[in-house]
C-alpha cells in the first residue's frame, strides 16, 4: 500500500514538472516567433505590416512548421533525458542556443553570403553544453527551423532556390561532422582546426551541387569556396567566444571548464593549500585514485579529477578539527564526541554550500555532499560507547544524501581507501587488496550504491584499479645507505642519512 502511494506521489510530481516544462516551451516558441518577426522588420522595415497582411497563409505554414519541430525537440527529450525537461535552466539554453545561432546565421548570409553562415558552431555549442547525442538531434532541427524561416523571409511566391538547398545541406553536413570532429578535441587549437577539416566536405557539397548550373563559373566556384571555409572558420572562432559565456550564465560543465576549475590557480584550491594543506594533499591523491577509476570503468575521468579536488572543501570551514591538517594539538580531545562527530560530518553540507556559492557546477556540488552518503563515524561512535555505555547511531552518522552516480560512488570508495592504506604501516599489495574489500563491502552492506546505477562488475574494477594505483602511490621505497658526498666527491660514511 506505502508503495502505491510512493508511486501515485512520485507520478504527480513527474506530472507536474511535466506541466511546467511544457509551459517554459511553449514560451521558448514564442521568443523565436519574436525573432522572427524582427528579422521580417528588418528585411522590410517600410512595409513589414503590408506583408504580414498579404501573407497570412504563409504565416500560419510557418507558426505551424516551427512549432512542429518544438514538439519534436520536447518529445525527444520526454523520451530519451526526462531529466532535461525538469530542469528549466536547461530549456532555456536549448532555445538559447537556437535564437543566437540563428541570428548569427541570419547576419551572415544577409551580409556576408548564405554561403559563410556559421552553422556548425550551433552543433559544437550543443556537443560541449549538452552531450554528442543532444547535439547530432538537435542539429536537424535548427536547420530544418533555419530552413522554414529562410522561406519565409523570402519574397512570395517562390520556389526552393540552389542557395537555399545548398545552405540547408550545409548546414547538415557541417553540423554532424562537427560534432564527430570536435568530440575528441581538448584544446583551442584542436577546435579551431576542426572549423578548418569542416569546409573539406562541405565546399565538396557545394561543388557538385553546382555543376549542373551553366551559369556557374569557377570565379563562382572560388568565391562560395572562400565564404564556405570561412563559415566553418567562423563556427569554431564564435563556438570559442561563446562557449564561456554559456558556461557562466547556464552553469554548464564542459571539458574546457574542467581543465580550469581543476588548475592549481583556482581559487578554492588555492585556498585549500593555504588553509588546510593536509586535505588539499589527500584530495589531489584521491583526484588521481578516482581518475584511473574512471577510466577502468568508462566514466568521464576529467570529471572525476575535477570532482575529487573539491569533495573535501567544506573542510575549509574549520581546517584544525580534522586529523590530515593537525599538528601538536588535537581540538577533539576536549570535545564530547556529539559535538565532534557534528563537526566531522557538517563538512559534506559546507562544502556544497560553499561550491554552490562559488559557482561551481552543481554535478561538483553533489559529489561534495553525498561522498560519505549515510555512513557512520566510527571513531567518534566508538569513543560515546566506551565514555557513555550506549549511543545512537544516528547522531553519529552523515546525513547524506546516498551516491546518486558512480563518479560520487568512486570517490566515496577512493577516499576511504587512500585514508585507511595512508593511516597502514602495512601496504603491501595483499593488504591494500583487503582494506579495499572490506571498504566495498562495508558500503555495500549498509546500501551506500542503492541510489545509483554502479555494478558489481564495475566495482570489483574499481577495487582492482585502486589496489594497483595504491601499491604504487604508497610503495616501499629502497633503503639507501648512509652515504654523503664531500665536495672532492669523496664517500663519507655518516651517523644519520634519511633515505
Amino acid at each position: 500500500m506505502k508503495q502505491k502511494i510512493a508511486a501515485k506521489k512520485r507520478e504527480k510530481g513527474e506530472g507536474g514538472k511535466l506541466a511546467k516544462s511544457g509551459a517554459v516551451f511553449l514560451a521558448c516558441f514564442l521568443l523565436i516567433v519574436l525573432f522572427v518577426l524582427l528579422i521580417l522588420i528588418m528585411d522590410r522595415p517600410a512595409d513589414w505590416t503590408h506583408f504580414l497582411a498579404e501573407h497570412y497563409d504563409e504565416e500560419i505554414a510557418l507558426l505551424l512548421s516551427l512549432l512542429f519541430l518544438c514538439t519534436i525537440a520536447y518529445f525527444y527529450f520526454f523520451y530519451e533525458d526526462r531529466e532535461f525537461l525538469y530542469r528549466p535552466s536547461s530549456i532555456f539554453l536549448f532555445f538559447s542556443l537556437i535564437i543566437v545561432s540563428a541570428v548569427l546565421c541570419y547576419v551572415f548570409g544577409r551580409y556576408v553570403s548564405v554561403y559563410a553562415r556559421p552553422y556548425a558552431m550551433f552543433a559544437v555549442l550543443c556537443l560541449f553544453l549538452l552531450g554528442r547525442k543532444h547535439a547530432l538531434f538537435l542539429n536537424f532541427i535548427f536547420v530544418f527551423m533555419m530552413f522554414s524561416v529562410d522561406l519565409f523571409t523570402r519574397d512570395f511566391p517562390m520556389t526552393i532556390s540552389i542557395e537555399m538547398y545548398s545552405s540547408m545541406l550545409i548546414g547538415f553536413v557541417s553540423g554532424t561532422f562537427a560534432v564527430f570532429f570536435a568530440n575528441r578535441t581538448h584544446t583551442r587549437l584542436g577546435l579551431l582546426l576542426t572549423g578548418v577539416f569542416l569546409s573539406v566536405p562541405t565546399v565538396l557539397i557545394i561543388f557538385f551541387l553546382q555543376i549542373p548550373n551553366p551559369d556557374y563559373g569557377w570565379i563562382d566556384h572560388l568565391t562560395s569556396t572562400g565564404f564556405q571555409i570561412l563559415g566553418c572558420v567562423a563556427s569554431a572562432v564564435l563556438t570559442l567566444a561563446l562557449l564561456p559565456f554559456f558556461e557562466f550564465v547556464f552553469n554548464r560543465l564542459t571539458v574546457y571548464r574542467l581543465r580550469e576549475l581543476t588548475s592549481t590557480n583556482a581559487a578554492l584550491l588555492v585556498r585549500l593549500r593555504d588553509e588546510a594543506n593536509g586535505t588539499f594533499t589527500h584530495s589531489l591523491t584521491v583526484a588521481q585514485l578516482a581518475e584511473s577509476c574512471a577510466v577502468a570503468i568508462g566514466e568521464n575521468a576529467e570529471l572525476a579529477r575535477a570532482a575529487a579536488y573539491y569533495h573535501d572543501v567544506g573542510k575549509l570551514k574549520q581546517p584544525d578539527c580534522f586529523t590530515e591538517n593537525q599538528k601538536d594539538y588535537n581540538l577533539h580531545d576536549e570535545l564530547t564526541p556529539e559535538l565532534s562527530a557534528d563537526i566531522i560530518r557538517s563538512h559534506t553540507k559546507d562544502g556544497y554550500e560553499l561550491l554552490v556559492q562559488n559557482h561551481l557546477p552543481k554535478v561538483i556540488a553533489d559529489v561534495a555532499r553525498e561522498h560519505h552518503g549515510t555512513l557512520p563515524i566510527k571513531f567518534f561512535y566508538d569513543k560515546a560507547i566506551r565514555l557513555a555505555g550506549e549511543a545512537d547511531i544516528k547522531d553519529f552518522s552523515y546525513l547524506g544524501p546516498l551516491p546518486q552516480t558512480k563518479i560520487s560512488a568512486i570517490i566515496m570508495v577512493a577516499d576511504a581507501a587512500e585514508a585507511a592504506v595512508r593511516a597502514s604501516s602495512d601496504r603491501s599489495p595483499e593488504r591494500v587488496e583487503k582494506v579495499c574489500r572490506s571498504i566495498i563491502e562495508e558500503r555495500m552492506n549498509l546500501n551506500q550504491f542503492d541510489e545509483c546505477d554502479i555494478t558489481m562488475k564495475e566495482l570489483t574494477v574499481i577495487k582492482r584499479t585502486l589496489v594497483e594505483a595504491l601499491s604504487g602511490v604508497h610503495h616501499h621505497r629502497v633503503e639507501y645507505p648512509n652515504i654523503q658526498f664531500n665536495r672532492d666527491r669523496e664517500a663519507v660514511k655518516t651517523e644519520d642519512t634519511d633515505g
